[in-house]
């Protein structure tokens, strides 16, 4: 055993027993945590306004702090962004999150210097997990690669911007550097397909043993790999043990990347995010994710079904119940308060309190991570028939991810036409285009050849009413889903089809 391997050893069972100290306690670790955020930011322009300094309790919290959005929280987010101090949180933020947003455009999530702090922490605690876990350290001697955006970081008014990998990039240990892969100089090329060629060009050749990313970038990868060397990618990294994967869900991949690389390979499921690192995989032979509880981040969780009424009851960890669906609202250490993070989980353990993530509160698709909302489909929809003179009578989405003849996945647009488009391909290349300045990551999908452009599946006149009634939802109170991550809807409509 190397002297790495021994060291990684060492350090998982010292990192295990902090672990379990909050583990063990874990509604006051949150409530200490709950009091010391609240402490901590009670002098800022936002404490200020929402008597932070009267706060004693969480029912003080709810009644002083109402649940936002983004959107909602934006113009305290706007003084930041020009440069203000002391507003969500003391001082400045040291970075922004830029992500795509919804109806504001991009969105700048701000990171400090604590949560960024705890963001590293959750992914290194993650592999230690697994190493004390299985007692497995052989792979901290091979290469790793993390499949993730540029760490080019740009300037707004003093304060680092970029997407989160790219920040995170900045942030790998001195003693994982020379493992590390792909080359830095690699990292920040910004066109995807040249970049995953030069990933290719600098790993085929090396001891990989593990292998991070979004599991359709990787597929991509993986693809790339056997094409080129003619192997399949446990015969090319014959020490391939661990893959770590976020953002999508695994499972309707898993097959796929069995083939791939011909035999079944340990992996870990992360739960980040550009406001905080919620939860990791703490156990091989159980399913989900255990939440972190002494990160920067308090928790409050509101069932998904209340979430859209009024004064919804915000609950906290000692509260909560297995098989509940909760929309998760978060306040942190970077400043976001009661803030609605957009997705829904549900625990099924309470001790310890452990997660799967069961969706977002509205439709979406994220098939592929791209987070395509019900607001930029209609925007998209409204910009191809504005462009064509079409009419359209309903229409919902869903992704393709295993079609037929080898093709990439895409969106399929099911479409009821009252008044068809002269040119259908126009109409499709309208609303993929349209879609993609809405959307960065469905862009980076297209762009990076994941996704191929949508394909549109014309429905026949009255298609989505017989459909709506053979689901027992026929009637004015019902509304056709617009988006859709499965194709449970899709194959409803299948039936429905254009001769």
């Amino acid at each position: 055993m190397s002297l790495k391997s021994i060291a990684a050893k060492i350090f998982a069972g010292i990192v295990h027993k902090r672990t379990m100290r909050w583990v063990n306690n874990p509604v006051t670790t949150q409530e200490t945590l709950f009091n010391e955020l609240i402490s901590a930011a009670k002098d800022t322009e936002f404490g200020r306004d929402h008597k932070f300094g009267k706060i004693r309790s969480h029912e003080d919290f709810t009644n002083q702090v109402p649940i936002r959005d983004y959107e909602a929280l934006a113009p305290y987010v706007n003084k930041v962004v020009e440069g203000k101090a002391n507003i969500l949180w003391p001082g400045k933020p040291i970075y922004f999150a830029k992500t795509s947003g919804t109806t504001s455009g991009a969105k700048y999530i701000p990171i400090t210097e604590k949560s960024i702090k705890h963001q590293v922490e959750a992914s290194r605690n993650a592999i230690l997990n697994f190493i004390y876990e299985t007692g497995s350290t052989s792979f901290v001697n091979g290469k790793m690669i993390f499949l993730q955006g540029s760490p080019v970081l740009n300037e707004k008014n003093g304060i680092k911007l970029g997407r989160l990998s790219g920040i995170s990039a900045h942030y790998v240990p001195n003693y994982l550097q020379k493992n590390r892969l792909p080359s830095w100089e690699t990292n920040c090329i910004e066109d995807w397909e040249t970049k995953v060629d030069k990933i290719i060009e600098e790993t085929i050749d090396q001891n990989m043993t593990v292998i991070a990313g979004i599991p359709s970038w990787v597929q991509m990868y993986f693809e790339k790999l056997r094409s080129v060397s003619g192997k399949n990618i446990g015969q090319l990294f014959k020490n391939f043990e661990l893959f770590i994967y976020g953002g999508v869900n695994y499972e309707p991949y898993r097959a796929t990347f069995e083939s791939l690389i011909g035999r079944k390979v340990a992996s870990i499921e992360l739960f980040p995010a550009s406001e905080g690192f919620f939860a990791y995989q703490d156990k091989q032979d159980e399913r989900g994710m255990l939440l972190l509880l002494n990160s920067g981040i308090f928790y409050e969780f509101v069932k998904a079904e209340d979430f859209f009424n009024e004064n919804p009851k915000r609950l906290t960890l000692k509260d909560v119940e297995i098989g509940i669906n909760y929309a998760m609202i978060i306040s942190t250490n970077a400043g976001l308060w009661a803030y609605d993070l957009g997705d829904t989980i549900q625990f099924i353990s309470v001790n310890p309190y452990r997660i799967i993530v069961s969706g977002r509160i509205k439709h979406f698709i994220s098939a592929f991570g791209e987070h395509v909302i019900a607001k930029e489909v209609e925007y998209a929809m409204q910009e191809a028939i504005e462009g064509t003179g079409a009419q359209v009578n309903e229409f919902t989405v869903a992704p393709q991810i295993t079609p037929d003849n080898k093709e990439l996945p895409y969106h399929e647009w099911f479409i009821e036409f009252g008044k068809r488009p002269s040119s259908m391909k126009r109409f499709a290349q309208k609303l993929d285009e349209a879609l993609q300045e809405q959307n960065s990551y469905y862009f980076d999908l297209i762009e990076g050849s994941i996704l191929q452009p949508l394909k549109i599946t014309p429905i026949k006149p009255g298609g989505f009413q017989l459909y709506m009634k053979s689901v027992g939802k026929l009637g004015g109170q019902n509304k056709v889903q617009r988006l859709s991550n499965d194709r449970k809807v899709a194959s409803g409509l299948e039936l429905q089809k254009e001769e």
